[in-house]
């Protein structure tokens, strides 16, 4: 009789844990679909951004367990491109000049804003979710303030500001900047006879104005 040949090993079964799973940083894949769902002006949700990431509904709870999670995620993803622009502007600008930079500073803000009004929306606004949940944002927007704190600062050791009343100028050129953001965002200014093609140019306009305002001649 011929030698029986062994057996050959059964074929694994294909299961969902054991199929090779396609997004290298699922984390990653869905902050991006959520930010383009912002972008869109589209409602957000854990399922939603599953679905343009094209996974399981239920493979992103392995990251964000709910809908806060996720938007947490995004303003943090937001704010640190937020932050690219600022730095790029800082580095642009001279170092001892902290009034030019106090102007860059806004100018990169306000621009930022504009070209990125959904994202503007997610890190300015509570409609998303609660800011004062996430520490990194708390800490950021911590850095930030005291960026702008310590440019005033010098500037008024340099005498080049009429008042002394840091805050008050602080908060007013907060003020100007986020007014001017928000204005946009809302649609504002084809009622004030701004075209689209001059907002930036009024920008730029008003935080000079600014500028020349808190400014010793």
């Amino acid at each position: 009789m011929p030698a029986r040949q062994p057996a050959k090993p059964r074929a694994r079964r294909n299961t969902p844990e054991a199929r090779p799973y396609h997004h290298g940083d699922l984390r990653r894949v869905l902050i991006d679909a959520a930010l383009q769902l912002a972008a869109e002006g589209a409602e957000i949700s854990v399922r939603e951004a599953a679905r343009r990431a094209a996974v399981s509904p239920g493979a992103p709870f392995r990251h964000f367990p709910n809908r806060d999670a996720l938007m947490a995620a995004v303003a943090e993803e937001a704010q640190r491109r937020f932050r690219v622009e600022i730095e790029v502007a800082l580095d642009q600008a001279p170092a001892t000049n902290p009034l030019g930079r106090f102007r860059a500073f806004g100018l990169a803000y306000l621009r930022w804003a504009m070209r990125n009004p959904s994202h503007f929306e997610i890190i300015s606004t509570g409609r998303y979710f609660a800011h004062g949940s996430s520490t990194e944002l708390t800490r950021d927007n911590a850095e930030l303030i005291g960026l702008t704190e310590q440019m005033l600062a010098e500037a008024a050791d340099q005498g080049l500001l009429r008042s002394a009343d840091l805050k008050r100028i602080q908060i007013a050129g907060r003020a100007l900047v986020y007014g001017f953001a928000r204005m946009n965002l809302d649609g504002h200014f084809p009622r004030w006879g701004v075209e689209e093609g001059e907002i930036e140019r009024m920008a730029e306009g008003a935080l000079d104005l600014f500028i020349a305002g808190i400014a010793k001649p």
